[in-house]
């Protein structure tokens, strides 16, 4: 019972499912409390009967017990597990009806697992309208928005716990969730499905924002990379366009158009890189941008040769991309 206690004073904070900020995962909440506190009365039960079976012994009553006690004892206890496990499924069953998609969602973002980062494509019918950015979702406050979940390579499980329960991502098919967030604030989420060496270093940030917050990042996104007036960004500019950076990576209003790895047209403005290894700053992408194997094994960023000036320089033109 004290681990218990102790497991929920602990599950606190941005990424756990005990501090829900959203309708799905107060739903969800509300079940792992039910079972929890059902087990906890059934684990209670048991110690009763089996300590007064212990003192019954020690008092000395060596009788053998009567048939009819023990028939009625054992009915009784098969017919509490039935009714148990049925009330767990119904609950179970209404509790993923109410985390259901609606029926007119607000928003569809398309969310695409990748080893090992999160590719997010707000789609609009408009082309021109749409972009792209990675590991990072903003969503508005209080209005139902539904993930399209699709895998570019293996199963990975998209997962929020503040906000919405695990769904996996399968190549081949697409997956939807329900995410809503009730109050502005960081949610931060995690690939739930073990998914290759760096699995655990595939982390999402969900920034719920204020309606007209929303909007006016809506429309900074929808721009064009920022055009860079410091003398080291626009060296960088010049460099990172030279060199295979560009092959890979997408940066709206220059020539790179690469789709292997994540667009980057505004990736300064992001929390992190590297799918919530590093903060952003000049420093961490110039080590990234240095290194990156040694940073995350495995990934899918090879070690581009560069001098430290032309390091200096695009680390600045990548902090620049605001």
């Amino acid at each position: 019972m004290l681990s218990i206690i102790a497991a929920v004073a602990g599950g606190s904070g941005n990424q756990s499912a005990l501090h829900p900020q959203g309708a799905p995962a107060i739903h969800i909440e509300h079940l792992i409390i039910g079972i929890t506190l059902i087990c906890a009365v059934v684990w209670l039960l048991v110690m009763i009967v089996l300590g007064w079976a212990l003192l019954r012994k020690r008092s000395g009553d060596s009788g053998e017990p009567r048939e009819r006690p023990v028939t009625m004892i054992v009915g009784s206890a098969v017919a509490a597990t039935v009714i148990i496990i049925a009330g767990l499924t119904i609950a179970s069953f209404y509790t993923t009806r109410g985390i259901g998609l609606p029926e007119n969602a607000a928003l569809t973002i398309t969310v695409r697992g990748q080893q090992w980062w999160w590719q997010v494509i707000y789609a609009d019918a408009n082309p021109a309208l749409s972009f792209q950015t990675a590991n990072e979702i903003h969503i508005p406050v209080g209005q139902d928005v539904r993930i399209q979940l699709e895998s570019a390579d293996v199963v990975h499980s998209f997962w929020v716990p503040s906000l919405v329960g695990k769904q996996d991502l399968v190549p081949g098919r697409s997956n939807s969730l329900l995410l809503r967030a009730e109050r502005p604030g960081i949610y931060r989420g995690q690939c739930a499905e073990f998914c290759g060496l760096q699995h655990t270093h595939m982390a999402m940030m969900v920034i719920a924002d204020e309606p007209a917050d929303y909007q006016r990042w809506i429309a900074v996104q929808r721009e064009n990379g920022v055009m860079p007036t410091d003398p080291d960004a626009a060296a960088g500019k010049l460099a990172f366009l030279s060199k295979p950076c560009a092959a890979c990576h997408t940066v709206r209003g220059t020539r790179a158009i690469g789709t292997t790895g994540p667009d980057l047209t505004h990736v300064g403005s992001r929390q992190t890189i590297a799918a919530g290894l590093l903060e952003t700053t000049r420093g961490s992408l110039a080590a990234w941008i240095a290194d990156p194997q040694t940073l995350k094994p495995g990934n899918n960023m090879p070690m581009v040769p560069l001098t430290s000036v032309e390091l200096r320089d695009i680390s600045a033109y990548m902090e620049s991309l605001k």
